[in-house]
């Protein structure tokens, strides 16, 4: 196959299946999409998706991604059943269409409406699938020296819902860290199930409680539970998740059960991060995992790992974008960081470069990095340590992007993922815990 055909409605990673018998609902939802796709009625395969989906693509982006692959693909000659994981859950087929087969995966919701759907080449899937899908902070057991409660943020365009922690013996006016989740559809526990389930942030809530500290971990803008009804990715902006997080920063320094607020951003939650603590009371700063460059320098140099097609096809909309042009005419292959409904989000977000922000950030920072990310470098920390030299710089061996013990081999670091109860790395707790005592 000349070009490799990618459906995301999210930036995704790679994930292990688990071979199972085909569930009924799976096999009726994936006979229907054959049968839609096949008679050129993307509307009946749009009624399919769950809100989730349709507030990530319109009807009309559906019809013109279905004309797309029909163009390219022809049409599908069969769909065969390969795996199924009910813990995340998701399926994944094998869709033999007349120029090329292909695997594809989708999750479904509990009105067996589609969460996410993915596609790629048959060649990249073993018994393996990356997925998108939006879901709501996942409930596990908590430690018995913390307590968890909801808490919600009223904005002008909806509701952001989060879970504050706190310690379960509480003695006056304690910190509150502000935890900002990544990119994608993460939700507030550093999960965006099938594809992310780390459970990342809800350990660090945790880990903060049981040393006396208070924290807040929430959903973003159109994930988890905080997706608006009618909410569209088409309007999104970057600024609207600093916004979120400055509404979040004024709520809790006018509780009177806090003594001090902190920020702590995780990927692309540390510029989220960095932009809201300007001017604003926040005592203290986090960035763990951050990028210096921008961002689109740093998906560029991501996708070098792609085939040269879409390296080229990613540059010449980027050098549109920058002049500030949208294109409706998206090669499927860039649909997962370039398709229409994000362009704005990307060129509200591509601006902004956090070597630059950083410089304004008044407060102590602390800047944690880990050896084996596999998505930011060490050298990234340290453009932002010399960008901000009186910050703090901890460089942890042997922590990947997802906070979690790994080692350099790209399959064995993404098993991690996937595994929601293996602890964060040893290091990481000690060290954002004694950042925050010494800050006054």
């Amino acid at each position: 196959m000349r070009k490799i055909i990618f459906l995301l409605l999210v930036v995704c990673f790679t994930i292990r299946a688990n071979a199972q018998t085909e569930p009924a609902n799976y096999h009726t939802v994936a006979d229907k999409f054959k049968l839609f796709y096949n008679n050129n009625q993307p509307d009946s395969i749009y009624k399919m998706f769950g809100p989730e989906m349709k507030a990530a693509m319109t009807r009309d982006q559906c019809s013109g991604m279905v004309v797309q692959f029909r163009s390219q693909l022809g049409t599908i000659q069969q769909a065969s059943f390969t795996s199924y994981d009910p813990k995340i859950p998701v399926a994944i087929y094998k869709a033999d269409f007349q120029n090329s087969p292909l695997a594809f995966s989708f999750s479904l919701n509990k009105d067996d409406k589609m969460t996410g759907l993915y596609f790629r080449p048959i060649t990249e899937v073993p018994t393996a699938s990356t997925q998108a899908v939006q879901a709501p902070a996942t409930a596990s057991a908590i430690d018995p020296s913390v307590t968890e409660s909801p808490i919600v943020l009223k904005t002008l365009s909806g509701s952001i819902h989060g879970t504050l922690t706190m310690p379960k013996d509480v003695s006056g006016k304690i910190p509150v860290v502000i935890i900002i989740a990544g990119s994608g559809p993460t939700d507030r526990d550093c999960n965006s199930k099938p594809v992310l389930y780390t459970n990342a942030y809800k350990m660090i809530a945790e880990g903060l409680g049981k040393n006396g500290i208070a924290s807040v971990r929430y959903d973003k803008r159109m994930v988890g539970e905080s997706i608006t009804p009618n909410s569209k990715e088409s309007d999104l902006r970057f600024d609207d998740y600093v916004d979120d997080a400055i509404g979040m920063i004024n709520m809790l320094n006018d509780d009177q059960r806090f003594s001090k607020v902190i920020v702590l951003g995780h990927s692309e939650g540390s510029l989220v991060g960095m932009l809201a603590s300007h001017d604003q009371p926040v005592k203290a700063f986090i960035s763990i995992s951050g990028a210096a460059e921008q961002a689109d320098k740093i998906v560029t140099e991501q996708l070098k790992s792609k085939p040269q097609f879409i390296q080229d096809g990613f540059k010449t909309f980027l050098d549109s974008l920058k002049k500030g042009k949208t294109s409706d005419n998206i090669d499927p292959a860039l649909y997962f960081i370039a398709r229409p409904s994000i362009q704005k989000y990307l060129m509200s977000w591509f601006k902004y470069v956090p070597t630059r922000v950083i410089k304004i950030v008044k407060m102590p920072v602390l800047i944690i990095q880990g050896t084996t990310d596999l998505q930011v470098k060490v050298a990234e920390a340290d453009k932002l340590k010399k960008a901000k030299s009186e910050a703090t710089l901890v460089i942890i061996p042997g922590m990947n992007h997802v906070l979690k013990e790994a080692p350099e081999d790209t399959d064995k670091n993404l098993a991690t993922y996937n595994k929601p109860d293996l602890p964060l790395k040893a290091e990481l707790m000690p060290a954002i815990i004694d950042f925050i005592k010494k800050v006054n």
